[in-house]
């Protein structure tokens, strides 16, 4: 299937270096591939850490993970299915999950396809040979097969629908390695929008109380917005009146102190859930005796799977509306603009900027 499009891509070759903005011919589809005009993306703090080298990845390459798209065409060997089972077609406006992988594969039948084998990850990946058009800094981007595609219902806005697939997406996975959070009270600790999300999502969950915990008081405030019934001001040193009260404290920031003392403030029974620390830092000083006294589970997680991206698109539908989501991207630049919307994002920390790529 041949295209004939030409299509403009942010290139990031190396830290310190400025994005370049270059022209490429988009290729023919192979087999079972999708392409998908994007039309937002938002940059992810992971996007922020390869940028500025605390995260290593090859290059040249494309950023940009939390993408929405419209379907130009769809390879007659794709299954034309959404992941939901709903029939797909061009013009379709489109989110998919952050990797592709093989569904057969071991960790993939065992509910981690995020580790399959032949594990592919969009905005992730070197450009390569004709393989270029895989991220969000780009004008168009080439769904792989075995990538889970969700239809993004007209309703929800593309500033918004942009953050399911990474952001929204692995919240989603955090709260299904809780299990139930009905009547629990938890804690968060880190609230950038991984935080604000996961208090919304456990709110929604029917959590009795919520508490989000952060060394920045402008985003503890903002925290409230999104169903936080309690402060805690790391800075502070609050956190000592939790401890052994808590039943589930999420972890979305990476920080070793922050860790150290969400174990801190869990009872008896008590769960932690580690999202944040995709990046280098200390080693962490656990009291090994305390977690085994008090029954205290700790989990990690790294991505989602296939039902966490559609949980998220669901948890969405219910509740843009009710929390303020339609606030999250604090500044918005065109795809030309590219390096300017990283230069923002690293001087003024917002939740997200967003790239506006196509009409």
């Amino acid at each position: 299937m041949n295209t004939n499009l030409i299509g403009k891509i942010a290139v990031f070759t190396a830290t310190g270096q400025p994005l370049e903005i270059r022209s490429y011919t988009v290729p023919a589809l192979q087999a079972g591939e999708v392409l998908v005009e994007n039309l937002y993306t938002t940059l992810c703090g992971s996007d922020l850490h390869t940028f500025c080298g605390v995260r290593q990845e090859k290059t040249p390459s494309v950023l940009g993970h939390e993408i929405v798209g419209r379907i130009v065409a769809i390879d007659e060997q794709h299954g034309g299915y959404d992941h939901a089972g709903q029939p797909l077609r061009t013009g379709d406006i489109v989110t998919w999950s952050i990797f592709a992988s093989d569904p057969q594969s071991t960790l993939a039948t065992q509910g981690m396809p995020q580790k399959g084998d032949g594990l592919f990850k969009y905005g992730h990946a070197q450009l390569c040979g004709e393989d270029i058009f895989h991220g969000g800094l780009a004008e168009y981007c080439i769904l792989k097969p075995y990538t889970a595609i969700l239809r993004i219902p007209d309703e929800l806005p593309l500033p918004v629908a942009a953050t399911i697939n990474c952001a929204v997406a692995t919240v989603a996975g955090a709260l299904r390695l809780a299990g139930s959070l009905r009547d629990k009270k938890v804690l968060i600790t880190g609230m950038g929008l991984l935080g604000m999300v996961c208090a919304a999502m456990c709110k929604d969950a029917g959590a009795s109380s919520v508490a989000a915990a952060d060394i920045s008081e402008v985003r503890l405030q903002r925290s409230i917005q999104f169903g936080v019934d309690r402060l805690i001001n790391l800075q502070a040193d609050e956190g000592n009146a939790m401890q052994k009260t808590i039943d589930v404290v999420f972890d979305m920031s990476g920080s070793p102190d922050a860790m150290e003392m969400g174990l801190d403030t869990l009872s008896t029974g008590g769960i932690a859930i580690w999202v944040g620390a995709v990046f280098n830092a200390r080693k962490l000083q656990v009291d090994a005796e305390s977690i085994i006294r008090r029954l205290v589970t700790i989990k990690g997680l790294h991505n989602y799977n296939y039902d966490d991206l559609q949980h998220a698109l669901n948890f969405l539908l219910r509740n843009f509306n009710n929390y303020p989501f339609d606030g999250i991207v604090e500044k918005e630049f065109p795809l030309s603009e590219a390096q300017q919307a990283f230069d923002y994002a690293l001087d003024n920390k917002p939740l997200r900027v967003g790239i506006k790529i196509g009409e």
